[in-house]
């Protein structure tokens, strides 16, 4: 793929990651497309991604959604490779679980059967979430440090504010490498922890907020700062890239910097492969404190 540099595809273009990603794969010369989900109600600047340095030339924005898998085929078609950010959050419980579920799992497939489809993709990176590897009865063992191959469960979920969306990385993440195993689509899956730095999105991303609990007085979510394994945004968007363009990374790989309460998570895998991290702790909540006075939230 690193020979190529042709054009990509990244789900979900206003998150947190994937706007970082989309600069970042700019940067690298790649001809990127985007999705977003149209908002009927309102017109969405989306001029944090088409004032990105090469936008101009090589930034085109779809609309598509994961409630109608078949809206991501135009942006897919004609790209040597996916990074499949998009998943849908309801943090409130507006949706049920098995209803937000399925959604995400059609929504995966869907993609992915776009990905066999338009038969120019050459490889399919999945974003998952450590999420879909903390939970489980190892937790209850003592186990000090979990890696890929571990899966949550459920029934040992120890947090149930974050349940839905657990289930939902967890078993979509599955379907994806169950999907690509039976069809012999290459796809591998990332998976990150809590994602902390400065964000291109307007909106304050959920994870910077909870990382930033005492910074903004958020008692309720102090218990993260004690729980949470942490890498910085521009590392996981460098880890896409790496995935994207070295083939002889298979599988899941684990992305993450420290740990505390909760199992520490390991990288190994990914950079014996050879990918280097390069940010601490320090840039992360440097970056991201920085980035909310400039944005107004601090």
């Amino acid at each position: 793929m690193e020979e190529d540099k042709r054009t990509v595809c990244v789900t979900g273009g206003t998150g947190f990651i994937a706007s970082w990603l989309v600069m970042r794969l700019l940067e690298h010369g790649y001809s990127v497309r985007t999705t977003v989900r149209s908002d009927p109600e309102k017109k969405r600047d989306l001029s944090f991604l088409t004032n990105l340095p090469g936008a101009s030339e090589k930034l085109q924005i779809f609309n598509a959604d994961l409630n109608d898998p078949d809206s991501f085929e135009e942006a897919i078609e004609g790209c040597t490779g996916v990074l499949h950010v998009a998943t849908p959050m309801d943090f409130d419980g507006r949706e049920s679980e098995e209803v937000l579920t399925q959604r995400t799992i059609n929504g995966t497939l869907g993609i992915l059967k776009a990905c066999l489809k338009c038969k120019t993709v050459k490889r399919v990176v999945y974003t998952s979430s450590a999420s879909a590897v903390l939970f489980n009865a190892n937790n209850n063992n003592g186990v000090d440090i979990m890696d890929e191959s571990f899966w949550s469960d459920r029934d040992h979920l120890k947090f149930p504010y974050v349940n839905s969306y657990m289930n939902c990385k967890t078993l979509s993440e599955r379907a994806a490498l169950q999907f690509a195993e039976e069809t012999g689509l290459d796809l591998v899956t990332l998976i990150p922890s809590f994602v902390i730095g400065p964000f291109l999105c307007p909106k304050l991303p959920g994870s910077v907020l909870n990382m930033l609990a005492m910074v903004f007085g958020n008692k309720e979510d102090y218990s993260f700062l004690l729980n949470a394994p942490m890498v910085h945004v521009d590392d996981i968007a460098r880890a896409h890239i790496f995935l994207l363009e070295h083939p002889e990374a298979k599988g899941r790989s684990l992305a993450e910097i420290k740990g505390f309460k909760l199992p520490g998570l390991s990288s190994k895998k990914l950079m014996d492969t050879g990918f280097k991290f390069k940010y601490g702790l320090d840039e992360m909540f440097d970056g991201a404190i920085r980035c909310c006075k400039e944005k107004g939230y601090l």
